[in-house]
C-alpha cells in the first residue's frame, strides 16, 4: 500500500505540470499574436525582452526552488519510515500554500499576497524539516 505522505508530493508534481501548461499556452499565444520568431527567445533574456507577461514562467521557475527542499523531506520521511499525522498535515499545508502562491503569481500577482503565501509555505516547510531532523537525530516521534 502507498504511504499517504507521497500524495502531497504527487500534488506538487501536478501543480508544476499545470503551471508548465499555462506557461506554454501563454507563450505560444504571445508568439503567434506578436509574431515573435522562436529564435528571438532562445534565452531567458530574450524571453524577458519579448514577452510582456512572464508571470507563469516566473512561477514555473519558483516551483524548482523552495519545493526541492519539500521533495527531499518527503523522500527522507519515506526512506526512514518517519511519517506521522503531523508531518502529513504539514506536507498538505505546504502544498496548499504553494497552490495559493501559484494562483496569485499567475493571475493578479499582488506581491504582498504572493509573499504571504511564500512565507507561510516557508514556515511550514521549516517546521516539517525541524520535526524530521528531531526524529532522526534524537529519536523523538512527533
Amino acid at each position: 500500500m502507498t504511504q499517504p505522505i507521497i500524495l502531497p508530493l504527487v500534488a506538487m508534481m501536478f501543480l508544476t505540470i499545470i503551471v508548465a501548461l499555462v506557461m506554454y499556452r501563454r507563450r505560444v499565444s504571445a508568439m503567434k499574436s506578436e509574431r515573435i520568431h522562436p529564435q528571438k527567445v532562445h534565452s531567458r533574456k530574450g524571453g524577458l525582452e519579448s514577452f510582456a507577461d512572464t508571470r507563469a514562467s516566473d512561477n514555473y521557475m519558483n516551483l524548482f526552488e523552495l519545493p526541492i527542499l519539500f521533495y527531499a523531506a518527503i523522500f527522507t520521511i519515506m526512506l526512514t519510515n518517519n511519517s506521522s499525522l503531523l508531518m502529513l498535515a504539514l506536507a498538505w499545508a505546504f502544498v496548499a500554500f504553494r497552490v495559493a502562491h501559484s494562483v496569485i503569481h499567475c493571475t493578479y500577482n499582488k506581491v504582498m499576497h504572493r509573499f504571504t503565501a511564500f512565507m507561510l509555505s516557508f514556515i511550514t516547510l521549516t517546521a516539517l524539516w525541524l520535526i524530521l531532523a528531531s526524529n532522526l537525530i534524537f529519536g523523538t516521534q512527533f
